[in-house]
């Protein structure tokens, strides 16, 4: 995104919602790096009809004042179509990051929504190899899109010279775990390797 933002007008990443607000609905909008991030506050307890209405007022509130006229609308979850299916994008991406369907408990909208956005997408990008062999007849113009590291953010590792507060506890050595932390995660593999390795402390960072 902030690789995007450097070579757009604007760039805006509405995110998924915050449900703590008091006294309505309001949106928290926070330039970080070039990137206007929006973040929608919402009342607990909203049922999903409420919670995509007032997210749909929301983003066209923030159309409105500021000034945006001609866009291109960037997916990462088709989850999101409800609040904005009333758009006219000039173009339409889609960047599947995940096959929703296979989440533990996955209902079948997500499924659903996924379909109209297909349908809308003048391009699709896959998060990966495996993801692009599932849609690749689902949509004209689809690409993989392999995962990779920002090299020169991650570089910056290797000249730490204290350890960050939260690891300054940690005892040494430290085996690390990177990845999505869900029920894909193989908890008896990490489980097995931490009891037969050598003595350490395991470090796991990851998404939820």
């Amino acid at each position: 995104m902030t690789r995007c933002a450097r070579e757009c007008t604007r760039l805006y990443f509405f995110e998924e919602p915050v449900y703590d607000a008091t006294g309505g609905a309001w949106l928290d909008v926070q330039l970080s790096a070039g990137v206007r991030v929006a973040v929608p506050h919402l009342p607990a307890g909203l049922d999903e009809g409420d919670a995509v209405s007032l997210q749909r007022t929301l983003l066209d509130g923030l159309i409105e004042q500021e000034g945006i006229d001609e866009f291109v609308a960037w997916y990462y979850t088709p989850m999101a179509l409800p609040f904005s299916d009333h758009l006219a994008p000039a173009a339409v991406i889609y960047d599947c990051m995940d096959e929703l369907s296979a989440f533990k408990g996955a209902p079948t909208v997500p499924g659903e929504r996924e379909a109209a956005l297909l349908r809308r997408a003048a391009l699709v990008l896959t998060g990966g190899q495996s993801l692009y062999e599932a849609k690749r007849h689902q949509h004209r113009n689809i690409h993989p899109f392999p995962s990779s590291v920002e090299v020169e953010h991650f570089a910056q590792a290797r000249t730490i010279a204290v350890d960050p507060p939260d690891q300054a506890g940690i005892p040494h050595p430290r085996l690390g775990f990177f990845g999505v932390i869900d029920e894909r995660m193989d908890l008896d593999l990490l489980s097995g390797v931490a009891a037969r390795g050598p003595t350490g402390s395991w470090c796991c960072s990851g998404r939820w």
